[in-house]
């Protein structure tokens, strides 16, 4: 029986303007600021009268993402969902997407076009387009950098450090997923390196594996806050972690704040996992990160029109700055919070 092996093309090949010419053909804009897109020596934008808002990520092999788990296309879509996330945060809609990429000779044509193929699925997912980037070779392994831009009404932005004495902190989803996700995934790759006959154990976790792998940017709880008249008072998407989210918008803003552990929302996989490892799931939730959902504050007096929406939760209430930052643990008592989120140099 003759096996069908997928087929590899060499990036010497086709060279660096072949391969843009293939990673950019099918390229469709979907949103009018876009006056010119792939194909000349700058992107043209037209916002009018709206609010700019650009952001930008790097990720880095071996530092924020190991390709012995992660499938090329997630980590495609990966990269784009989380700059998208930042445009979110800030109450913005996203409409463009620049992507850089460095690769080695290990990757090959069909590779790359792995990690276009999720790029591409997520601009479908956000309604964004992809208006240019950059495409190098590496000696160090794969390099993605992915610029987002968005727009907003200058009226609309919400900023971290706008939160006022007594707004509740609400959180979208469940928190610490990605975390567990990335433990497990990490286990079976030791198992995996250990001895390369194991089959990975990973059935029932799906979950948690897709909060990791291909997280998504809350672009629905916008439509949600926008749907029952509720505009935040600040706003911060959760890439670190809950406990360094609250930090910057309390430090920002310059109040405390008390947050319940009680009220913390952790999904049952979550938890699961957390067991597994010997771990406190609020841990999980509080230092995990790369979740993606959004952490912001609102007017008490906008409570009641959000209580009953579904995936939203009030987990604390701004205090004045000398309060300090605390979790109110299950029984009571009160411990400050400890930012231990991403630090890029540690």
């Amino acid at each position: 029986m003759i096996e069908n092996k997928p087929t590899r093309t060499e990036l010497s090949e086709i060279g660096e303007f072949g391969l843009i010419d293939m990673l950019t053909k099918n390229i469709k804009l979907k949103n009018e600021s876009t006056v010119k897109g792939v194909g000349d020596d700058a992107a043209v934008l037209d916002f009018k009268d709206k609010q700019i808002l650009i952001t930008k990520d790097l990720l880095i092999e071996g530092v924020h993402f190991n390709l012995t788990y992660a499938p090329l296309k997630h980590l495609g879509y990966k990269a784009a969902a989380v700059n998208i996330s930042d445009i979110v945060a800030m109450n913005g809609t996203p409409r463009q997407l620049l992507v850089g990429l460095g690769a080695s000779n290990r990757f090959s044509v069909e590779a790359l076009e792995e990690i276009y193929k999720g790029i591409y699925q997520a601009c479908e997912q956000y309604n964004v387009d992809l208006v240019g980037g950059d495409t190098v070779s590496s000696t160090g392994g794969l390099f993605i950098s992915v610029t987002a831009i968005g727009d907003a009404n200058a009226e609309d932005v919400v900023y971290r450090d706008t939160a006022k004495v007594n707004d509740l902190v609400v959180v979208s989803g469940d928190l610490g997923g990605a975390y567990a996700g990335l433990l497990l995934l990490e286990r079976e790759k030791e198992t995996y390196k250990a001895d390369p006959n194991m089959q990975p154990d990973l059935d029932g976790y799906d979950y948690i594996l897709g909060r990791q792998l291909k997280p998504e940017a809350r672009v629905d709880v916008l439509r949600l806050l926008k749907g029952a008249g509720v505009k935040p008072t600040s706003m911060i998407d959760i890439s670190d972690g809950l406990a360094s989210e609250v930090t910057h918008i309390c430090k920002k803003s310059k109040v405390g704040c008390a947050i319940y552990e009680d009220k913390i929302p952790v999904d049952v996989q979550t938890v699961q996992v957390a067991e597994e490892f010997k771990l406190d799931p609020t841990t999980c939730a509080l230092n995990g990160g790369e979740d993606y959902e959004l952490l912001f504050t609102i007017k008490q007096a906008d409570f009641e029109k959000l209580k009953d929406v579904e995936g939203i939760s009030v987990v604390g209430h701004i205090m004045e700055e000398n309060a300090g930052i605390n979790l109110i643990s299950r029984s009571g008592a009160s411990v400050p919070i400890t930012s231990q989120g991403w630090n890029a140099f540690k």
